[in-house]
């Protein structure tokens, strides 16, 4: 006979069969107790949910999640909407970044010393129920439509800044990189499936508000696994520290991490990354099909539901490549630490420098190729990564991943879209409208994207000239620990 953790045997073993629990095998002796039981219908359903709290399945459903996070934000950038202008396209993701970045230090204040998991899984719900109700507003109401934008990145916020923290206190060391690595490939990968979910969704309904009808499903159904998968496991337990006995303010934890020097480094990396990605999501995609009017190979938008063939290409390319160079970055920063420790910083450097040579090209060669454009695309969506390395305690580190993910912001995608939409504005009333002078409108603004990855890449350079020292400082104190979190 076979016993589940409750104590009862299963059907349809035999007495020579070994005795298991959830947790491992127990010895043959234990077969002969006579206070092994058959098991009912209702325990051996909640045996089998017990196997589901493992951790791997947690990571799982965290990944699932953040694919959602992402591809829930790009949809809007996939597919022609209200017709409005450049700056009015980029007030869209303006505005939702503003509200994830104002609310994203309040929720990693609360991740530090509440639930983590019913705070994810009601920022989820949330966003998915006000998401779905935006798909019912009509281009009358845009204002509305904004508003909503700012509502759903609220939403999002909550889930950006605590689940990577709860995958790093399930899992140790390598396993943790691992997981962690699982997790961040949501991040082109959602991005990607949400370009090619708000244009195929348009073409096939006619109408582009039913792409923002299917990411709230399974938004509903991920925060639903959340609450009934996902533990809450101590803060700092996956390094063996315990619970943790001491708690400090967040003006401690805001000093400590102002000290931490490769954290402020890593920090104004990552905003200046933000920035060109911001701006290179939501404009790239246009660019590129106005490019394709001046080789006179395609034609303007004059209808409501228009060709989405760009971004369902870049949507494709971004899940390929975007998966392609994060396994890429993880397996040469692998190889690096056999040389150096401060590998990770480092491999993120060159990233970003070699990225913003190959955007450089995109705008050398979209005016004649759109085939050498994506190409360019491709390459430097292979260069992008998104690992920000930085070293903090467990007690503020859901501060130190919301500030980190506030000030990207802030400095990054925050502006970069409009910014770039209000000048494409600017010149298009300046100077007399025709296709070409269109397309240069929005290329001259975004040529501030290379430049961006460029100070990014310095960053990085400096995030690696302290990095052990933060870390040898960090290891010092009690109940520190190292870890790779990203924002």
């Amino acid at each position: 006979m076979c016993v589940e953790s409750d104590g009862c045997d299963i059907e349809g073993c035999s007495s020579s069969d070994e005795v298991r629990t959830l947790s491992g095998s127990m010895s043959p002796a234990l077969k002969s107790n006579p206070d092994l039981h058959p098991c009912k219908p209702g325990q051996k359903f909640r045996a089998a949910l017990l196997r589901c709290h493992s951790p791997a399945a947690a990571a799982g459903i965290l990944s699932f999640g953040n694919v959602l996070n992402y591809m829930d934000r790009y949809t809007v950038a996939g597919n022609g909407h209200y017709d409005v202008t450049d700056s009015g396209i980029g007030l869209l993701q303006t505005v939702f970044i503003c509200s994830f970045m104002v609310a994203a230090p309040i929720f990693g204040y609360l991740g530090d010393r509440f639930n983590r998991k019913v705070i994810l899984s009601c920022g989820i719900f949330f966003w998915s129920i006000v998401t779905l109700s935006s798909s019912f507003i009509s281009k009358e109401y845009y204002w509305l439509f904004v508003l909503s934008r700012g509502l759903v990145g609220i939403g999002e916020s909550s889930y950006s800044s605590i689940s990577p923290t709860i995958i790093g206190d399930l899992f140790t060391n390598n396993s943790r990189t691992m997981m962690l690595s699982v997790f961040y490939l949501a991040i082109p990968l959602g991005s990607g499936l949400g370009y090619i979910l708000g244009s195929s969704a348009k073409v096939a309904a006619g109408d582009w508000h039913w792409a923002l009808r299917v990411s709230p499903v399974l938004g509903i159904t991920a925060g639903t696994l959340i609450l009934l998968f996902v533990p809450e496991p101590k803060r700092g337990i996956a390094d063996q520290m315990g619970r943790i006995k001491t708690r400090t303010s967040w003006l401690c934890d805001m000093k400590a991490l102002a000290k931490n020097r490769s954290y402020v480094f890593s920090s104004l990396a990552s905003s200046a990354v933000s920035f060109a990605t911001g701006a290179f999501g939501m404009w790239i995609p246009l660019y590129l099909a106005r490019a394709q009017v001046v080789q006179k190979t395609g034609e303007d938008c004059t209808k409501e539901v228009c060709s989405s063939t760009d971004s369902l290409i870049f949507g494709a390319i971004t899940c390929v490549t975007g998966l392609l160079g994060v396994v890429i970055g993880l397996a040469t920063t692998r190889l690096c630490r056999q040389k150096t420790e401060r590998a990770d910083p480092l491999v993120c450097a060159v990233s970003m420098l070699g990225s913003a040579i190959f955007i450089c090209l995109i705008f050398v060669v979209a005016k004649k190729s759109i085939v050498g454009a994506y190409v360019r695309v491709a390459q430097t969506l292979l260069f992008l990564n998104w690992a920000i390395t930085f070293v903090v305690i467990p007690q503020g580190e859901q501060t130190a991943v919301a500030f980190q993910s506030f000030t990207s912001h802030l400095l990054g995608d925050a502006g970069s879209p409009y910014l770039i939409g209000l000048i494409s504005d600017a010149l298009q009333q300046s100077y007399a409208t025709s296709a070409l002078w269109r397309f240069l409108s929005l290329a001259m603004p975004s040529c501030s994207v290379p430049s961006s990855l460029s100070w990014g890449g310095m960053f990085f350079l400096a995030t690696a000239l302290f990095f052990l020292d933060d870390r040898e400082k960090a290891e010092k104190q009690p109940q520190s620990q190292y870890k790779v979190p990203v924002s």
